[in-house]
């Protein structure tokens, strides 16, 4: 495994600093939002937020690529590509709802090397680099130790029409684990990396959700992956599974079946 540079490490924070900005200063101000043309939720914000993320990329790293929620991508077969989901939880970000999140990412070669989630109005922030390990608010952090289901304290989307086909195959996760938590968002994989959350389920997510996710939890000793078990990278998109213990994921993995 690689180590990330330090200065795209850097960079990365810089980016996360940007879009904080935007959000905060658009946070429970009655924001009017519009609907996309899958029905998802856009705001001012969404876009303004990403718009500056991408300047600065343009400006620093004009030769990398962008991978964005709300506008086209650029350089797309680049050797380093930055992702970008400027708000990640709109709906909750409109009902001024605190679980929403800034979600920045860096792939190599299309794997992912570097992740953050960011919180803006708690100012939470978990950073996860190959390398570097994954660190909370500058705190080095560490999944925790939990390799049976029964023990497990688990975050879930609630059922919909995305996910409804899938949920009778879910349902031995949902009815196996000691706790079942809803409404996390990507505060559910900052929670695996400090070791509070043992295992998580996601929705229909894009390369733009996923890039970021995926080396928070691996670089705190986590594992992510599609349903199956296979690793994730800029190739896939769908529903995906996270553990903090290796062992929990190979447990959930063989109860779901897929």
């Amino acid at each position: 495994m690689e180590t990330v540079p330090q200065e795209y490490l850097n960079f990365a924070q810089h980016l996360a600093d940007a879009d904080r900005a935007v959000l905060r200063r658009y946070f429970r101000s009655g924001i009017a939002s519009e609907a996309k043309a899958d029905e998802s939720p856009v705001t001012r914000a969404d876009r303004e937020a990403e718009t500056a993320v991408r300047a600065l990329i343009e400006e620093h790293y004009p030769d990398h690529g962008i991978h964005g929620e709300e506008f086209a991508t650029v350089r797309g077969g680049a050797e380093w590509s930055w992702l970008v989901d400027p708000l990640d939880g709109t709906k909750s970000f409109l009902k001024g709802k605190p679980t929403f999140g800034c979600l920045i990412a860096l792939a190599h070669h299309g794997r992912y090397v570097l992740g953050i989630i960011e919180q803006p109005m708690t100012g939470d922030r978990w950073i996860g680099a190959d390398g570097h390990g994954t660190t909370h608010n500058g705190h080095p952090v560490k999944t925790r130790a939990c390799p049976v289901l029964d023990q497990a304290v688990m975050a879930a989307v609630g059922p919909d029409a995305e996910t409804e086909a899938d949920e009778p195959k879910v349902a031995p996760l949902r009815q196996g684990v000691r706790w079942l938590m809803y409404g996390l968002e990507a505060m559910a994989y900052g929670a695996m990396a400090n070791g509070t959350l043992d295992l998580a389920i996601d929705g229909d997510l894009g390369i733009d959700d996923i890039a970021a996710l995926e080396p928070v939890v691996r670089n705190a000793g986590g594992v992510l992956s599609d349903l199956k078990g296979n690793p994730v990278d800029m190739t896939y998109t769908g529903r995906v599974l996270a553990a903090g213990d290796p062992r929990l994921h190979e447990q959930a993995v063989r109860l779901l079946g897929f």
